[in-house]
Formats: structure tokens, C-alpha cells, sequence
């Protein structure tokens, strides 16, 4: 069985890096992105089984890129953190439309980002033959 491949995604490349590190050292394949845009470039490229994205960043915050990344990978299970309190209208304005996202705050507690990943169950099928 192969890997779920995560995409995390923070302007704060030490948050990336390390939550990326994390992940791979608990069994996922992993990479990093340091913006929403780059992250949408990547997720076009390498298909993603979950994004853990920061939403509050410079060039576009991660509940628009989100969307945008639902548009082309409707399976990709999204999972939004932040510590900012402006989140939650943000979080308001995309439900409203429809985009429903699961918060975790942050600082994310790496234990805790794990166990809610297991729940996730990103395993990934074996190939048929």
C-alpha cells in the first residue's frame, strides 16, 4: 500500500518544514509549499490525498486556495489551521457559499495533527492489476 501523500502549507517555512518532517517521520510522503499559489501548483501536480494549510498568508489564504484546489481534486480532504482570529469570519463567508473546512488551532500539537489524520483514514488503495 502506498503512502498518503500530504501537502502542507504555511508562509512560515519553519512551520511547513517542521510539520512536513513530522508527518513523513509518522509515515506519510510529504512536501511543502511556502504560499496558497505555489500550493495550487503544487496540488496540480503531485494529487494530494490532504492538504493542512495555515489560512492566513500573504498572496492568498488558504480557505480561497482550498476552494480553488476542490475544483480540480474533489477527494482531497482539506484540513485549515490558524491562530488568528479573523479566521472565523472567513471560515463564515465560505460556508456561506457552501465550503464547509475543519479548524485546528494553532500552534498545531504534532500528536494532535497525527491522531486527527489517523481518523481521517488517508490510507490509499493498492493498485489493481
Amino acid at each position: 500500500m502506498s503512502k498518503p501523500r500530504i501537502l502542507v502549507v504555511d508562509d512560515e517555512h519553519v512551520i511547513a518544514d517542521t510539520l512536513s518532517a513530522i508527518l513523513r517521520q509518522a509515515g506519510y510522503e510529504t512536501s511543502a509549499a511556502y504560499s496558497g499559489t505555489t500550493a495550487l501548483e503544487r496540488a496540480r501536480q503531485s494529487n494530494p490525498d490532504l492538504i493542512v494549510t495555515d489560512v492566513m498568508m500573504p498572496d492568498m489564504n488558504g480557505i480561497d486556495m482550498a476552494i480553488q484546489v476542490r475544483e480540480f481534486l474533489p477527494s482531497c480532504k482539506i484540513l485549515l489551521f490558524s491562530g488568528q482570529a479573523a479566521t472565523a469570519d472567513l471560515l463564515k463567508d465560505a460556508a456561506a457559499k457552501g465550503h464547509m473546512f475543519e479548524l485546528l488551532a494553532k500552534p498545531v500539537h504534532p500528536q494532535d495533527l497525527i491522531a486527527k489524520l489517523a481518523a481521517l483514514k488517508l490510507n490509499r488503495p493498492l493498485p489493481q492489476p
